[in-house]
């Protein structure tokens, strides 16, 4: 309709005579016809318009009533331009409008729309998330005041809310002041950590106060902490509420109180979880965070089941990290014009020693001379003038630093990944249950009758390699043999910034051959157990080549094998892919470092295996040469008339130096020793029932 009334509106105005038009009475009775025949044509139009649009109002009106006559007329009778004016569009927002809703966004306020950033994403994650937030910030309390962590974690269900649960964490850390207890735990982003370069489990001072705040969001209830610093002095009970829209604390109640502890802090919080499918990955992290540190006592109090202890596997504490000034190499142009512009030194030279590790005064001068800069240069020129800096900041590239001191990493160490693999092996719970064996006589008989050849030939070869004299290396761990052995690479630095790399392996002829490997990954002793497809160390693990160490890999996946994989990074800061730290990012010198590791304990883990592997090799030979020994003798015996037993007794003694000697002798008493006992077991279990 709106086409045909735009198609009449252009018939009129073609037909409105202009100034030059003829008067004749002829052209005037055409124009008169046609102007009337287009009114009628536009009347028309107008109609059926109006009639459509009274037919749809009456279709969505609840009630059956009409409308009058009257009404349905005059919109029949109403002009287009009318109809024009009443579809007019809204008028625009102005610039000031828009300015009125502009406001200021708080970090609290930002992160509470957008928790999934920091790990928060799902009520069985944010389980596992709050957890660790607290059992991290504990583990750094009780290391910088070099104090044996002894850390409790309960996780217990609210009553009558089946989606509520509450998760408290307790240390003999050195407890925290009265007036720091507010704004470390109802306010983000504070904290002693984020400016200091020096290893430690917390970066960015938002975990425990994030998780705060998220047990506020879900339940509306404040975090409840208790903390004591001193035997003489009294503790402390503070209820905590997050301000989100200014990211500020609230104290909603305090009291003094008894604590069972000298010194130390608990932390208690209850969110909406799902502890049924979170509970698998909360116990990894238990479990892996004792692996990464020896030195703790820990003590996990779970619902409806026995606490599990671990026990301290080392009396002393980790190396005390210390913190260190930045190296120029990872400075980049803003950061060196912003400290420049806060520096209080009086040249540039004293500036680049002042604020930098690792440069002294020929350094310094040899940075100016590189990039082309008077000694006279002022500061206030490297912080108001982009291009002098960008000069400096090309002259600290050409030339030769030392790298940055590495005492401001703490490593765990070979001989403590050691201690904390065969803590971890003997505690750690199986994830597979244990296979049922048939018992009775019958079922014994049943069982041997099946066997065939060849699994009575792979039976022996497995015994034998049981068997064999313990390697360096070996442990006994719940009846199973494990070839552990560890490696610690030399640290090397990434965009300035100190890291090292280190790699513990376990490895178990009895654990399943056909499943992929475990891989344990660590950053700063902190378990990662998410993301593992996102992270660097995964690629790195696929990308180097088991198949040279002896273990199956498919193409671009985990390789195939008994094996356990401990992998830990420590920096003074980990690059982590975002905020909820569960992936590193994948730097060239971080792979090139974690790859050469790995490789350093491939090549332990394939010595090995070969030499269980000749074991048996030689093994299959002198069964071989002893399957026919005595046909030969018998047959020299009947062809030239040799003795029969001398001539056998010689061929088994060759066989016997052909195939191993005395090491093979020692692995066949072994296998027979052990066949012995499983006998005489089997028949004591059976005198008994």
């Amino acid at each position: 309709m709106a086409k045909a009334r735009r198609k009449a509106g252009e018939q009129l105005e073609l037909l409105k005579p202009g100034p030059k038009a003829r008067k004749s009475s002829s052209s005037q009775k055409t124009t008169r016809k046609t102007r009337e025949a287009v009114k009628e044509s536009a009347a028309r139009s107008s109609s059926s318009r109006a009639k459509k649009a009274a037919v749809k109002s009456s279709k969505k009106s609840a009630a059956p009533r009409a409308a009058p006559a009257a009404t349905a007329a005059r919109k029949a009778s109403a002009s287009p331009a009318t109809t024009r004016r009443t579809s007019a569009p809204a008028s625009r927002a102005t610039a000031e409008e828009l300015a009125q809703r502009q406001r200021e966004i708080s970090v609290s306020e930002f992160f509470s729309k957008n928790r999934h950033l920091l790990g928060f994403d799902s009520p069985s994650k944010a389980l596992l998330t709050a957890v660790k937030e607290a059992v991290d910030n504990s583990l750094d309390a009780c290391e910088e005041a070099r104090i044996l962590p002894e850390i409790v974690v309960e996780v217990r269900a609210v009553e009558g809310a089946p989606d509520r649960w509450v998760i408290s964490v307790e240390d003999n850390g050195p407890g925290i002041l009265k007036t720091q207890v507010p704004k470390i735990f109802g306010k983000l982003l504070y904290g002693s950590k984020f400016h200091r370069l020096k290893q430690s489990r917390g970066q960015q001072g938002i975990g425990i106060s994030a998780a705060a705040m998220y047990g506020q969001l879900t339940t509306g209830k404040p975090v409840v902490v208790w903390t004591r610093t001193g035997k003489a002095r009294k503790a402390h009970r503070m209820e905590i509420r997050i301000d989100t829209r200014t990211n500020s604390p609230v104290v909603v109640s305090e009291e003094e109180v008894e604590f069972p502890r000298d010194h130390g802090t608990r932390v208690e919080i209850e969110m909406q979880a799902d502890y049924s499918r979170g509970q698998r990955h909360l116990l990894r992290y238990v479990e892996q965070t004792v692996l990464a540190n020896p030195h703790l006592a820990l003590t996990f109090c779970r619902p409806n089941a026995e606490p599990l202890v671990f026990p301290r596997a080392s009396e002393e504490p980790p190396k005390e990290a210390a913190e260190i000034k930045p190296h120029p190499y990872g400075v980049e142009v803003g950061t060196l014009m912003l400290m420049a512009k806060e520096s209080k030194a009086r040249s540039v030279a004293g500036f680049l020693q002042t604020e930098f590790s690792r440069v002294s005064a020929q350094v310094a001068d040899e940075i100016l001379r590189n990039a082309k800069l008077p000694k006279s240069v002022r500061l206030k020129d490297v912080a108001e003038d982009r291009e002098v800096a960008e000069k400096l900041r090309q002259g600290i590239l050409a030339t030769k630093i030392m790298a940055p001191p590495m005492n401001c990493l703490s490593p765990i160490g070979d001989e403590l990944i050691r201690k904390g693999l065969i803590s971890f092996l003997n505690v750690v719970e199986e994830e597979e249950p244990e296979e049922e064996e048939p018992s009775g006589r019958s079922s014994r008989r049943a069982k041997a009758k099946e066997k065939t050849a060849e699994d009575k030939q792979a039976e022996m070869e497995k015994a034998a390699a049981d068997s064999m004299p313990p390697e360096e290396g070996e442990e006994q761990i719940k009846g199973k043999r494990f070839f552990i052995v560890s490696t610690t690479r030399p640290p090397k630095v990434y965009r300035g910034n100190p890291f090292q790399v280190e790699v513990g392996l376990a490895y178990s002829p009895d654990w399943p051959q056909d499943q992929p490997i475990r891989l344990y990954r660590f950053a700063n002793r902190v378990p990662l157990l998410f993301q593992r497809g996102a992270c660097a160390i995964t690629e790195a693990v696929v990308r180097t080549d088991w198949k040279n160490y002896e273990l199956a890999q498919p193409k671009g996946a985990l390789p195939v094998g008994p094996m356990a994989l401990l992998v830990h990074i420590a920096s003074v800061w980990v690059p982590f892919t975002s905020e909820s730290k569960e992936a590193i990012a994948h730097y060239p010198e971080l792979l090139s470092e974690i790859r050469l590791a790995l490789q350093e304990c491939g090549r332990k883990l394939a010595a090995y295996i070969r030499k269980r592997k000749a074991a048996v090799h030689e093994l299959r030979r002198r069964s071989t040469f002893e399957l026919y020994i005595d046909e030969v003798a018998r047959s020299l015996h009947e062809i030239v008339g040799a003795d029969e037993e001398k001539l056998r007794g010689r061929l088994l003694e060759m066989a016997r130096l052909a195939t191993g000697g005395d090491r093979t002798d020692e692995i066949l008493d072994r296998v027979a020793s052990r066949r012995r006992d499983e006998f005489e077991g089997a028949e004591a279990e059976e005198e008994y029932r």
